[in-house]
């Protein structure tokens, strides 16, 4: 089951305002048309971004537990819902761009009328409601982070390539040292939340996992290494990808991270800052499960089991790393061998995402919330420099499908001992 709760030292009140307050302000360089369109059917319009999340407010708590709300608008359900088939028909995700009405300002309005009722509200919402309102906080937070990142695919696809927050020029720094090795013992370790605080249900229930004697990256793999990877054939040679992997290199045309493109001899990337030169010394970001497995094997090693992964994690602090704290330019900051576990990129394990033992989905609608998603894809731990601060923990699980890689995502290895 969920375990849901507040921020211990932020009043719940405090805590929706900053979360609503983050995404307009993430937002506010955008004109409506950037708003309306959708770039591809995985990401979403930033206009549809911040209508969902204020229908999540709306129906699972204001509609349900205010006696005499009324919606602000009764045809926004069926344009807003995202999956949840219990709420009734919706409309179709790969068509979210054709929603030129509302227009951004009425979605700015509807946000204004969801919040102010809920506000009103949340001193006298039961306990259940105010859990929901915790929950849709952590959801929003989820939310944000898509919104960064399908504003970067957006403005990627835009010839132009222009840049939505311009930033001053990069100082190069130095390398980091080459990957030290972590070893970690065999045995029997516990893993999963442990009950204090919120997490989502997909984190539970805590359980042992046996781990074999293994090594961890101490730090994540660079731009730089990347770009051997690439000059030694790494995308043309086939004995280091899966089956699928290798027929997906081949249908797509992949033979780079996304947002890469060689320029006078040398490899730029696409930011929210626009395109620059790459900075070999950050963190590679943007690549797939399939690109993630097959630089593991060509590195002689292995991607992490989310287990190892989690239990190297646990000693280090969560809130801690390059993460998303206020609206501004949003990269990878260059890797160090610090020790370090959260921020910069989503890190690829090799842990197929599905149910812990004993898990069970919560009743009604949000019980659709993780666990009906639970097949086909693979698990990514650590949060990135576009994850809300203190949104991340040890044992978050985030999951998508192995061909995805317009997220934050990296690559640490491991390898046997």
């Amino acid at each position: 089951m969920l375990k849901i709760a507040p921020k211990p030292s932020i009043p719940l009140v405090a805590r929706y305002e900053a979360v609503r307050a983050l995404t307009l302000a993430l937002t506010a360089p955008l004109s409506d048309a950037d708003a309306t369109v959708q770039s591809m059917p995985d990401a979403s319009p930033a206009k549809w971004h911040l209508a969902h999340t204020t229908w999540f407010f709306e129906t699972f708590v204001l509609r349900d537990s205010v006696p005499g709300y009324r919606l602000h608008d009764e045809r926004f359900p069926f344009l807003f819902n995202s999956y949840y088939e219990a709420e009734g028909r919706r409309h179709a995700r790969d068509r979210r761009g054709m929603i030129t009405r509302p227009t951004l300002d009425e979605v700015r309005a509807y946000r204004a009328y969801v919040d102010a009722a809920l506000v009103a509200a949340l001193p006298d919402l039961p306990a259940a409601a105010q859990e929901l309102v915790a929950l849709g906080c952590h959801h929003e937070e989820q939310h944000q982070e898509l919104l960064v990142t399908d504003m970067l695919h957006l403005f990627g696809e835009n010839p132009l390539e222009p840049a939505i927050w311009p930033a001053a020029p990069k100082v190069p720094v130095a390398m980091p040292a080459a990957i030290r090795w972590i070893e970690r013992p065999a045995g029997i370790v516990r893993v999963g939340h442990d009950g204090d605080g919120f997490a989502f249900d997909c984190e539970g229930p805590r359980h042992d996992a046996l781990l074999v004697r293994h090594a961890i990256a101490d730090r994540t793999v660079t731009n730089g290494e990347w770009a051997a990877f690439i000059a030694d054939g790494g995308y043309r040679d086939p004995a280091h990808w899966l089956a699928d992997g290798w027929a997906w290199v081949k249908a797509e045309g992949i033979s780079a991270p996304l947002y890469w493109e060689e320029q006078d001899g040398g490899w730029t990337r696409f930011g929210l800052d626009g395109r620059r030169g790459l900075d070999p010394a950050a963190p590679v970001t943007h690549v797939s499960f399939y690109e993630a497995d097959a630089y593991a094997s060509w590195a002689g090693a292995r991607l992490p089991t989310e287990f190892e992964w989690e239990a190297a994690a646990q000693a280090h602090d969560a809130a801690g790393g390059n993460q998303l704290d206020a609206a501004g330019p949003v990269e990878p900051r260059p890797a160090t061998n610090a020790p370090g576990f959260f921020g910069d990129v989503w890190e690829w394990t090799g842990s197929a995402y599905r149910p812990y033992p004993g898990f069970r989905a919560c009743e009604g609608a949000v019980g659709e919330y993780n666990g009906k998603f639970m097949s086909g894809q693979f698990v990514l731990r650590g949060g990135s420099c576009a994850t809300p601060r203190g949104h991340a923990r040890a044992s978050y699980r985030n999951f998508f499908y192995p061909h995805q890689r317009w997220q934050f995502t990296g690559v640490r290895l491991a390898k046997d001992v």
